[in-house]
């Protein structure tokens, strides 16, 4: 038992001169505390960089770089003032981007109403373009009639106006293609065009986009001819 208060007593002892050495010595002639040296900044170190100031809108605008060639090459002149619209509502369109996708579009409704897709079409416009695609689905049907059209290629898709009213955008692509269609009664026999033959298509076609929504697909929102 005493052996055993004697170990304890050392190992108290061994201990308390630990924490004196850490924490209860005075410091050397030399020597500033511990916890001045932590407090006090390193001289050497550099002076935090205060924050950039807000503009003001305008002043933002000002400053705000012109947009690239090649994106101003995919508009016209009348629709840059609404392109800008929509860009300072939406950081991350981008111009290019969205023609090449009007551009996928494009192909792609005309090649779902050709097969008489309402499923795809239903996806792809707005109601009132989808009710009008679907109408003319219909009466193709009802007449008995089959169409066989094929998009050759596509010589121009440009941005002719833009505008945005939040939270909607609105934009409006010229599309100038060549496409090669027949039409064929029941019997199988040509009514109206040819597969050998392209035409020039030229129209102009709307898709709109809720900024707000998380869906980020544009819908066609009207079509006409250019």
């Amino acid at each position: 038992m005493i052996v055993e208060i004697v170990i304890l007593a050392m190992i108290a002892a061994f201990l308390g001169l630990r924490l004196y050495s850490v924490l209860g010595r005075r410091p050397e002639q030399n020597e500033e505390p511990l916890r001045r040296r932590v407090e006090q900044p390193d001289p050497s170190a550099a002076a935090p960089r205060p924050l950039a100031p807000r503009l003001p809108e305008k002043a933002a605008a000002a400053t705000r770089p012109a947009l690239a060639a090649p994106e101003a090459n995919a508009f016209e002149s009348p629709a840059e003032a609404g392109i800008r619209a929509i860009i300072a509502a939406d950081r991350r369109f981008d111009v290019a981007q969205f023609v090449a996708g009007a551009k996928g579009a494009y192909g792609m409704i005309l090649a779902a109403f050709w097969r008489g897709d309402k499923d795809e079409l239903a996806q792809l416009c707005d109601r009132d373009v989808f009710e009008g695609f679907a109408d003319a689905i219909d009466a193709r049907a009802q007449a008995g009639e089959t169409v066989d059209a094929r998009l050759i290629r596509i010589e121009e898709a440009r941005i002719v106006a833009a505008d945005y009213s939040a939270p909607v955008a609105r934009i409006t692509v010229r599309f100038v293609a060549d496409v090669a269609s027949v039409t064929r009664d029941a019997d199988g026999v040509v009514i109206a065009g040819s597969l050998d033959d392209a035409i020039e298509s030229r129209d102009l076609w709307t898709f709109t986009r809720n900024l707000t929504a998380r869906d980020p697909d544009w819908l066609l929102d009207e079509t006409d001819q250019a």
